[in-house]
């Protein structure tokens, strides 16, 4: 048997071991990006610096977005990873984007209750011609 080149024994890599070093590998890499952040903010002008590079890309994004509401493009997908970029480092984005996610997850609630109440009245006339 091969061994895991993750945990190095002699036994073969299964579906949830391969899950959890998954997560252990992302949960590292916040980690890591959160000290690089932390000591980035504490120097003046890399502060500076990244916050300025932040709104740039964040509001190019969204302003983009929003231009792409009226033309053709994921207009909303965009403003909501220009939102995302924006709130890492201004609260007011972190508000909005909150809101954001609440109104998608209530618009996804509603398509998936009007598509069941659709399927239900075609199931039911279906079932009327069927008995005629």
């Amino acid at each position: 048997m091969s061994s895991s080149p993750v945990a190095g024994t002699g036994r073969p890599t299964t579906a949830a071991t391969s899950g959890r070093t998954r997560s252990r590998r992302w949960r590292r890499l916040r980690a890591r990006m959160r000290v690089w952040r932390m000591r980035m903010h504490s120097h003046p002008v890399l502060h500076w610096t990244w916050r300025s590079v932040v709104t740039v890309v964040g509001g190019t994004l969204l302003i983009a977005g929003v231009i792409m509401c009226v033309t053709p493009g994921p207009g909303v997908g965009a403003i909501i990873l220009g939102l995302a970029i924006l709130a890492t480092e201004f609260a007011w984005a972190r508000g909005l984007l909150h809101r954001a996610r609440v109104r998608a997850r209530q618009a996804k609630d509603t398509a998936v209750q009007a598509a069941a109440t659709r399927r239900r009245r075609r199931g039911a006339r279906r079932g009327l011609r069927s008995s005629s």
